[in-house]
């Protein structure tokens, strides 16, 4: 799950001070965007219990999309205009949403839901390690260094490297890294190209999921043959996955960060697999290793030391 959406990687990181405030308190929904996202490794799941990793994505996207369409037409929002900006956007999607979506679902084919939501965490470290090449004005400091190092040490636990990642699917885990790979590389992508286009976060995004759904509906019917029959609870797991996991969730987003910034915003981050692995634990009944809660505590360790701002030391 892309814990940091592309228009909020381009707000200021300062939080509103104008319009009216959310009646509901901005703890209690970066409560329930932790949950929605956090059990998202769970639907995603069960989902592929009863389709194809590239149906349960186009479900995902459509629910999502429809979400999203639905908010536009509330506020009356239009979606952007202009050719090169929506080339810019279908690149955008495939890297924010179709390409993640898609390798998280066939990674979790043979991997558990809590191993995939702990990849996911390690978001922020390939963010960081690229943009010390990709940004020039994101120069590291010692201890973004460190925590870029001691995060990618909590990999090594997690997937206990030092047992020869014995148990352990080595193509389903290399699928959620690359996921995760790919959220920071649509975020660097947006930043050079998408930024201050005058449009709005919401019709941006909209626009965006939309081409998403529209590439995943052309690759789709390529690589998978129609369902004989509908297996519900597959289908309501999709369903809730495209339209909170993906659609309310993106929404909940905004707010939390043009109320509070993006910065504790992105904090959801850092609860992401700690629900995930409690989730998987207890509904699915996923087994757990010492190594998968040790490695992912460091994960989230080294994550949190690549946040940090400072003078370059």
């Amino acid at each position: 799950m892309s814990t940091v959406t592309p228009a909020s990687r381009t707000r200021s990181s300062s939080p509103a001070t104008t319009g009216p405030r959310p009646r509901l308190g901005w703890r209690l929904r970066f409560g329930a965007l932790s949950l929605i996202w956090g059990f998202s490794f769970l639907l995603i799941k069960v989902g592929t219990e009863g389709y194809a990793p590239f149906q349960v994505t186009l479900g995902r996207l459509l629910f999502g999309t429809a979400v999203l369409g639905a908010a536009m037409a509330v506020k009356r929002e239009r979606l952007p205009r202009g050719a090169r900006l929506w080339g810019h956007m279908a690149v955008a999607a495939f890297l924010l949403n179709a390409l993640p979506f898609s390798l998280f679902a066939y990674s979790e084919l043979t991997i558990p839901s809590t191993l995939a939501g702990i990849c996911n965490a390690t978001s922020p470290l390939w963010g960081m390690a690229l943009s010390l090449v990709a940004l020039s004005e994101d120069r590291p400091t010692r201890v973004r260094v460190a925590g870029l190092g001691l995060g990618f040490l909590g990999v090594l636990t997690v997937l206990g490297a030092w047992q020869g990642f014995h148990g352990l699917d080595a193509t389903g885990t290399a699928m959620a890294l690359l996921a995760s790979l790919s959220y920071p590389v649509g975020w660097i992508y947006v930043r050079r190209t998408l930024a201050g286009t005058g449009n709005s976060h919401l019709s941006m995004t909209g626009g965006q999921l939309l081409l998403a759904t529209v590439q995943l509906a052309v690759v789709t019917p390529l690589f998978t043959s129609a369902p004989d029959h509908f297996s519900p609870v597959p289908l309501l797991a999709v369903a809730a996955l495209g339209a909170l996991g993906t659609g309310l969730a993106v929404l909940i987003q905004y707010g939390l960060v043009a109320e509070v910034g993006p910065t504790t915003a992105q904090m959801v981050t850092y609860f992401i697999p700690v629900i995930a692995t409690a989730a998987g634990v207890a509904i699915l009944g996923e087994s757990l290793r010492w190594t998968t809660p040790v490695g992912a505590v460091i994960v989230l360790a080294g994550a949190a030391l690549t946040q940090v701002r400072g003078r370059s030391a």
